[in-house]
């Protein structure tokens, strides 16, 4: 944790903020190289050509393209937000954030690879980014607190 005077008086950079870097690095290869592969080797496999987002089909084969992209397109929805907390609890609490941070993203790739089977409820195996996401949520409120109050 970053004592309060620290941040008052000049953010400073610590050996524990490049851990931060790291888990944001590795959030973005998550998404932008794993998840974008594993549509990609989907459109391939199932016939999906671009500009289609998703298989119209009423068939295995479309549910099972649209489970791929659907794992994909909803991680691409939160990431936004994840990167806001990550980076304002960040400020405070380097380490946690950096932690919560891979918690997360390895919770995307269990909910990518499970959804990515055709079963959207193996998507649940994923769940535990959320203790990620949370913790980060607790911590962005604190360094918002911590530096309204100071």
């Amino acid at each position: 944790m970053v004592p309060t005077a620290s941040l008052l008086s000049g953010f400073v950079l610590q050996p524990a903020h490049g851990y931060v870097a790291l888990a944001v690095v590795f959030t973005a290869l998550v998404h932008n190289f794993y998840m974008s592969f594993g549509v990609g080797m989907a459109r391939k496999k199932y016939g999906v050509q671009y500009p289609k987002m998703y298989a119209t089909e009423d068939s295995p084969e479309a549910k099972a393209f649209n489970c791929v992209q659907r794992g994909h397109q909803n991680s691409l929805e939160g990431l936004p937000t994840f990167y806001a907390l990550l980076l304002v609890s960040a400020v405070q609490f380097p380490l946690t954030a950096a932690v919560s941070g891979f918690v997360y993203s390895l919770g995307k790739i269990a909910y990518f690879t499970g959804y990515s089977t055709g079963d959207p409820d193996k998507r649940l195996r994923g769940s535990f980014s959320y203790f990620g996401l949370l913790t980060l949520i607790g911590c962005a409120v604190r360094t918002g607190f911590t530096l309204a109050l100071a």
